[in-house]
């Protein structure tokens, strides 16, 4: 078994995994970044990211407010407005590492409207490309520290009561990084479903080395479906995003005949929150058993050169945005609720933090605001750096602890992700999610030797808690809809939540 110390290991290298390691490296720690996959969700990013810029009818109020909105009564306002207030700093700071955001005139920021917004506050970058240059960006500022490549984390050490590290395999077999801090940003958790926006990578990996060492999820239920996803027949895994950037500049959604699908069902229509504009979408689909609905882009103004990314999407699935309407669904995107951190990004456990998707710092509640995601990875993150280099320079060097390589229940991805897709997708009913709870009881335990030994566990962990969780929040909230509880429980909003605080999946 090899051997390494560090001060502070990362897991993960998207927007919040770089943001924090760099912010660690700045307080003179040592760093060590683990990645298990070349690309990350925030290089798919199209949106953009959401900050009040100075010197508009913009404020920092307008945002809270609508973020709150969004969240349906369970987001934390201390948190949102501590994050949201946070954020201007840190897009300066992402500049100051080379980021290039797109400009309306020399020297302005160009703004968008996203879903949700009541404001133009979405700066992006090469029209519909924002992820790719943050990430540009990072990992040009992180080119000088020490980023391990076809890393994976097994399990988060703990010895006394605080962390001791991460137990990792790579090609050079099991090892050990003996740290004091670690800092989990390993992004969402998509693929618990057959179709996603998400990336290869997006397993659930951060919440289950969470759930194993014993720690809390929060909000883990709501994971947000993007109103727009390009349907193409019989395709899953990855699927292409269609940004509601194109909303926000006037496209619109429609069924095959033409007809609104929001219209009357919210005062914002098709830029209403996305678990709104997805549940339309749905009860839509429902309604008419066609496959998909469209998003009209026709009258969008230079289509091609303000949404690149849209456009070659499309045209490789033989769709022509500039002269037909583009099939869309819903499609797994986003996790609202993650391991329990404040602000700074720390947990329950001393040494362990976590930022970015895999965390719920009260941010989002039952359903995240276009754009919030970057965002928050880009101010906790940073925060999670800092926090995790102090606590380190306090606590030393970590002891040396020897693991074995962990045995965890495994069901077979392609069944849970069947099951996760009847039973626990934009609509869950009572009865679907106990047969799908059943089901997660009777997987089998396996020695995670391989890459997909590893995602399928934490795959098996998280379906497991977020059919728990789902279960017990006997309500419709945000992007939570249960069919046998269609109105919402005053009595589980955020001030007097009971909800599903410190789920752990059976055999974890």
């Amino acid at each position: 078994m090899w051997r390494q110390r560090a001060d502070v290991v990362v897991v993960g290298t998207g927007v919040a995994g770089l943001a924090a390691a760099l912010a660690a490296h700045r307080q003179g720690r040592t760093v060590v970044l683990l990645s298990k996959a070349e690309q990350t969700a925030t290089f798919y990013a199209q949106g953009g990211i959401a900050v009040v810029l100075p010197d508009t009818d913009d404020s920092v109020d307008a945002h809270v407010a609508d973020t709150i909105v969004a969240g349906a009564g369970l987001c934390d306002p201390v948190a949102v407005r501590s994050i949201v207030a946070d954020g201007y700093h840190a897009v300066r700071e992402l500049v100051g590492a080379g980021a290039v955001f797109d400009e309306s005139t020399p020297g302005r920021w160009a703004l968008t409207r996203e879903g949700g917004h009541s404001r133009r506050r979405i700066v992006h970058a090469g029209g519909d490309a924002t992820g790719a240059e943050v990430q540009r960006a990072l990992n040009h500022a992180a080119t000088s520290l020490d980023v391990r490549r076809d890393h994976l984390a097994l399990e988060v050490l703990v010895d006394d009561g605080a962390v001791a590290g991460v137990l990792v395999r790579s090609a050079d077999g099991l090892g050990v990084i003996h740290a004091p801090a670690v800092i989990l940003a390993t992004g969402g958790l998509g693929h618990l479903y057959q179709a996603t926006t998400n990336p290869d990578g997006s397993t659930g990996d951060g919440v289950a080395l969470a759930l194993w060492a014993g720690l809390p999820a929060a909000d883990i239920e709501f994971i947000q479906f993007h109103p727009t996803m390009l349907y193409t027949a019989d395709a899953g895994g990855r699927r292409p995003l269609i940004t509601e950037a194109l909303r926000g500049e006037g496209a619109t959604l429609i069924d095959r005949h033409g007809v609104s699908v929001t219209a009357g069902v919210h005062p914002m229509g098709d830029l209403a929150p996305r678990d709104v504009v997805a549940a339309a979408i749905e009860a839509r689909l429902t309604a008419t058993g066609d496959d998909c609905v469209y998003l009209d882009a026709r009258t969008v103004p230079h289509l091609a050169a303000r949404f690149p990314t849209v456009t070659a999407a499309c045209l490789a699935a033989g769709i022509d945005p500039a002269h037909q309407p583009i099939p869309v669904i819903p499609g797994a995107h986003y996790s609202c609720g993650g391991v329990v951190t404040d602000v700074d990004g720390r947990t329950a456990l001393p040494g362990l933090f976590a930022a970015g998707e895999v965390a719920r710092t009260g941010m989002h509640g039952a359903n995240r605001l276009a754009s919030n995601s970057l965002l928050e990875g880009l101010v906790v993150g940073g925060r999670a750096g800092r926090a995790a280099a102090g606590h380190a320079a306090v606590a030393g060097p970590a002891r040396v602890v020897t693991p074995d390589a962990p045995v965890r229940p495994v069901l077979p991805r392609a069944e849970l992700q069947a099951m996760m897709t009847r039973h626990a997708s934009v609509v869950r009913s009572g009865a679907g999610l106990r047969d799908a709870i059943d089901r997660f009881a009777e997987a089998r335990p396996r020695t995670l030797v391989t890459r997909r030994d590893v995602e399928d566990a934490a795959l098996t962990a998280v379906a497991a808690t977020v059919a728990e969780a789902a279960l017990a929040r006997t309500e419709t909230r945000g992007c939570h809809h249960r069919a046998d509880f269609p109105d919402t429980d005053p009595a589980q909003a955020f001030s007097s939540r009971r909800g599903a605080l410190g789920l752990t999946p059976a055999g974890c």
